[in-house]
Order: C-alpha cells, then structure tokens, then sequence
C-alpha cells in the first residue's frame, strides 16, 4: 500500500500494518521497507486472534505455491528479515469504514496469499463515493 499512498490521503483513507514481535523488530522492519504509515505491535497476538487469523502449519511449507511466491518475492527484491516469535502466523488485509463497518476482508490461507492492493483501493474508493 506504500505506493498507493497520494491515492489513499486522496480518499481520506488511513493505513496501519499491524505485526507480531516488539518495538525493536518493528522499528526494524519500518526502516527496511519504508512503510509510511503506522505500525502497530501485537506482541499478544490479540489482534489476530480477534479477526480469527490462521496459522500455518508444516505443509504449509512443502506446498509449491510456497516456494513459488517465495522465488517471485525475491526476484522482486524482498528480503525477509529476523523471525519472529510466532513465524506460522498467516496474515491479512482489511478495510474498515466509518461506523464500525467492514468493508473488505481478506485473510491469507497461505504465506504468499496477499489481498492485491488494486482490490483494497477498489474498496477504500468505493467508500469514499
């Protein structure tokens, strides 16, 4: 979402990332993928637990799709940095509007399952109309 920032401000949209560890690895994180926007721990993992978020699991990571996304996330320069605590925690992507209202959810079943950022600007802009 980083290179859809002008959009999101044009939209009166507000990002937050929300990830496991501490501050440090935080703050590590942030300045190694320049994310401008805040990021929030949830070193309790309440967050995920609250949105029902799954954890992957060992065949997970035999499965091809995960190796598959891995090499395409390397080849476009990403680089996974320092574990955390919890590393079978799978993630996601949501988008809440004003009142308490979801607009767009997306929780991923597998590693490199990401909601792509056209399809959360679609929501955020359907929003603002």
């Amino acid at each position: 979402m980083r290179d859809h920032t002008d959009a999101l401000n044009a939209a009166s949209a507000r990002v937050a990332a929300v990830g496991l560890g501490d501050r440090d690895h935080a703050h590590r994180f942030r300045e190694a993928s320049g994310i401008p926007f805040p990021l929030l721990v949830d070193e309790k993992r309440e967050a995920y637990r609250a949105t029902r978020m799954a954890s992957a699991t060992l065949l997970h990571l035999l499965r091809p799709t995960t190796w598959r996304d891995g090499k395409r996330a390397r080849q476009a320069g990403h680089r996974q940095g320092r574990s955390g605590q919890h590393i079978m925690q799978l993630g996601g992507s949501f988008v809440f509007g004003p009142g308490d209202t979801d607009l767009y959810a997306h929780q991923s079943s597998t590693f490199g399952d990401h909601a792509h950022p056209s399809v959360l600007m679609a929501a955020v802009e359907a929003a603002s109309a």
